[in-house]
């Protein structure tokens, strides 16, 4: 009877290193990824896909918009981005995008977005990645992870989706985040 067969993977001494090597080196900011004029205080649209279309908008000069709309559209159909307390994190893989890039949007009034609690989501928290290949995509992956962990972690908080929610325009709406995300990584650096 031949023994199990090892991942290589997991056991080589350079795929050690390369997760060693994809430490970023320090913890990431939301406002690393997210640009002020990327913020969205009154999204008009009332369906899943034209909420789509307008986070794209503010990546228009990085992006082709109709393939990046199709693009996240496609993610969707593998499962729900709608995730609880009325956040949703739509994202996808854009080919020739150079850099993560984030855009945020406020839909006071809620969209149907197919959200695991069953409820209508008011935070869009859009994430738009490169495609990426071997070496940098450990560290890529590391990266998009920590900035998904990131953002549903300090959307738990109800104080911040209230501030939001009456937030009068992008600009509060952008420092109200980019507060609570020092918060964060202040509480993380104290432990």
């Amino acid at each position: 009877m031949e023994p199990p067969k090892r991942s290589r993977r997991a056991t080589t001494p350079s795929a050690t290193s390369r997760a060693a090597r994809a430490q970023p080196a320090s913890p990431i900011r939301i406002g690393d990824f997210l640009r002020p004029e990327a913020v969205i205080a009154d999204l008009s649209g009332r369906t899943a896909r034209a909420v789509l279309a307008e986070l794209c908008q503010p990546h228009a000069d990085l992006v082709d918009l109709p393939p990046t709309l199709e693009a996240l559209l496609e993610r969707e159909k593998l499962g729900s981005t709608g995730l609880v307390a009325g956040l949703a994190i739509p994202h996808a893989r854009i080919p020739g995008l150079p850099r993560i890039v984030a855009s945020f949007g406020r839909s006071k009034a809620g969209v149907e977005f197919r959200a695991a609690d069953g409820g209508r989501s008011h935070y869009f928290f859009a994430l738009l990645t490169p495609e990426v290949h071997a070496p940098e995509q450990a560290l890529e992956r590391q990266i998009y992870a920590n900035l998904l962990a990131r953002i549903s972690f300090i959307f738990e908080r109800p104080a911040l989706r209230r501030a939001i929610l009456t937030a009068r325009d992008s600009r509060d709406i952008y420092r109200l985040i980019a507060h609570e995300d020092e918060l964060h990584r202040r509480r993380r650096q104290a432990h």
